[in-house]
């Protein structure tokens, strides 16, 4: 607890001795009325003084309505009528659930900072030869910092010396460590385990990835849901009508029964409006709400799924359509050698030799596949007379071998006769001496959870969409291993962009669109999509900028995690809805009739905010 929270604790127990010591004089002596009447308000004062003072800032400052008013309207008026221990009795209990809600309130918050605490607090720089602790603030772009190990990683950078695994868990959710050795890039946030490092900084402390992760999820509750405007609205007229109703309830019967010549008992009717003012207070939903979606989102940031405002977050339980970009989102974005098929008089190695010599003056994606297939040093001196012929391959002299490298044009071209390949990806025929050696085949390897999040995704009731500029054979390949339920191929992102339109127009009216890219050459799509969400975007600036929802490692799964997380949060906020304006409805239609009395009238406040901050907790800990 905080002091605050220390304060109220210690009001709340000074209040209840002081109520127990009256009853049990009440019971054993003659108390002097006097005397009791002044316990009463002295347990009262000490209890209630804060919500007093605050209902006459409200009145002074033109905002009377609100739940502090409601409160000391209540407790007063019940004071008034000489029910000294119902006006102590509701002030107390409204201020133990108020004490409740500020606990569970302030966990949920320590929860989420604690799995969130990736702010570095210093950057360790060489100064005048010795190691000092800087503000990272003061860090400038080119300078070179040292993170030992239990450090945190202060700025992104690249690694200039040494090698470590770095825990990523505070980034990604994932606790499998990252090794990053020289030249490799890292991004702030991490923690070294294992190693020194000297990272030279790429970027300033306020544009690195943990400065622009922690505004991101500070600044998340700015952007609310339709629901939580609902009830932001909603508050704003029900206070209001509530307080005049009760001031009806007090007022319009007796004078009915005046004119009916019938005697009113003008205090129980007075009583009444009191009872249903304490059972009007909407401290459940004002509070229950907002806190249902700052758990959801604080249950997806700890898994490593950002949610830029809670308004995203419903809008995702919503979704009935999800559009994936392929490269670097269904699959790895990194060519690799899938098939090798040698020819008579060769084997798989020779092969590869062949290949990766006759590829090794290039630096295309292909040639870098084959080099790294090969896994051997390429002996420079054995290659020669490199001739690059557009659009078909390469040609060179390879240990005094004539070989050729490239597609079906090539061997056409040189009339060498080829056997069928029928897998899919990009074939790299090789020719030695003019005759046919085999072929390797190259492919973007399918991620390892792709299939599990569509089958996953399918479970929950989405349709599943591919866009991708490859081509027909590559996007056929991924659409029918992963089970996706459309797909289209050879697409320029103006091509995208009126796909996603077309699928907006055949979605419901209520149903929700979101498409799935790397943030960075998808943006006209990520913003024309109802949600926009980044995949593979640990460190990646453009993704957090563009997208809505960032997911901080490159795992589609996470897609499916975020859509359970986001529909169990809002089945939670629907639940404190109902459950608070059912159990209100039923309470304030009791007061009226004069069948429910205070002590109804505050659990129907308190116990109903209680239950419902309780419920709403379990936002936090979605499984």
């Amino acid at each position: 607890m905080n002091k605050k929270q220390k304060k109220i604790l210690q009001r709340i127990i000074i209040s209840i001795v002081i109520l127990i010591v009256v009853t049990i004089l009440c019971y054993t002596t003659k108390l002097n009325q006097y005397v009791e009447i002044a316990l009463y308000l002295v347990a009262y004062f000490v209890i209630g003084y804060d919500i007093l003072k605050k209902a006459f800032k409200g009145i002074l400052n033109k905002q009377v309505f609100d739940e502090n008013f409601l409160m000391a309207v209540a407790t007063v008026g019940a004071i008034g009528l000489g029910d000294f221990k119902e006006g102590v009795a509701v002030m107390l209990f409204y201020q133990i659930g108020e004490l409740f809600q500020s606990v569970a309130v302030g966990k949920s918050r320590k929860n989420i900072a604690a799995l969130m605490d990736i702010r570095p607090d210093y950057a360790n720089m060489m100064v005048d030869g010795q190691l000092e602790k800087v503000d990272p603030d003061d860090v400038q772009i080119g300078s070179e910092i040292i993170v030992h190990p239990g450090e945190k990683v202060p700025i992104d950078g690249i690694v200039k010396e040494g090698h470590a695994s770095l825990n990523t868990s505070a980034l990604t959710g994932e606790s499998v460590p990252r090794d990053v050795k020289v030249g490799d890039e890292v991004v702030s946030g991490c923690v070294n385990m294992t190693g020194v490092l000297t990272i030279k900084t790429t970027k300033e402390f306020g544009e690195s990835t943990v400065s622009k992760i922690l505004d991101l999820v500070e600044n998340s509750s700015m952007k609310k849901s339709r629901s939580e405007n609902f009830i932001t609205k909603f508050a704003k007229y029900y206070t209001p009508a509530v307080c005049y109703s009760a001031l009806a309830l007090a007022i319009i019967p007796p004078l009915v029964l005046l004119v009916m010549s019938q005697p009113p008992r003008v205090q129980d009717w007075i009583i009444r409006a009191l009872t249903f003012l304490v059972i009007s207070c909407p401290c459940a939903l004002v509070i229950s709400i907002p806190l249902s979606f700052f758990g959801g989102i604080g249950c997806a940031s700890t898994n490593g799924i950002l949610v830029k405002g809670s308004n995203y977050l419903e809008a995702l339980a919503s979704t009935k359509c999800i559009v994936f970009d392929k490269t670097g989102t269904l699959t790895k974005g990194v060519f690799e050698v899938t098939g090798i098929y040698p020819s008579a008089g060769y084997d798989q190695n020779s092969l590869l030799y062949y290949g990766a010599y006759v590829e090794s003056g290039s630096n295309h994606p292909i040639s870098l596949s084959l080099k790294k297939a090969y896994g051997q040093k390429i002996d420079n001196d054995l290659v020669k007379d490199i001739q690059e012929i557009a659009g078909h391959g390469v040609q060179a002299t390879v240990d005094g071998h004539v070989v050729f490298g490239g597609n079906m044009k090539l061997m056409k071209r040189e009339n060498i006769v080829v056997d069928q390949v029928h897998d899919e990806g990009t074939v790299v025929y090789i020719a030695v001496n003019q005759k046919y050696a085999g072929c390797i085949v190259i492919s973007d390897v399918i991620k390892e959870t792709t299939k599990e999040a569509i089958t996953g995704l399918k479970h929950q009731g989405i349709k599943t969409v591919m866009l991708t500029g490859d081509s027909e054979n590559a996007a056929q390949r991924v659409a029918n291993q992963v089970g996706l339920d459309e797909y289209h191929s050879e697409l320029l992102p103006g091509d995208k962009v009126e796909q996603v339109e077309r699928l907006l127009q055949q979605k419901g009216e209520k149903d929700k669109l979101a498409f799935v890219g790397d943030g960075i050459n998808d943006a006209p799509v990520l913003s024309r999509a109802d949600i926009g969400i980044a995949m593979g975007a640990l460190g990646s600036d453009a993704a957090i900028e563009a997208a809505d929802i960032v997911l901080m490692d490159d795992d589609p799964a996470k897609i499916s995690q975020a859509m359970k997380i986001s529909r169990k949060t809002l089945k939670i906020v629907k639940q404190n809805i109902v459950f608070a304006l059912t159990v209100k409805a039923v309470c304030l239609v009791l007061g009226a009739l004069g069948i429910a009395n205070m002590w109804i009238a505050i659990f129907a406040d308190v116990g109903v905010m209680v239950l419902a901050v309780l419920n709403a907790t379990r936002a936090l800990r979605i499984k």
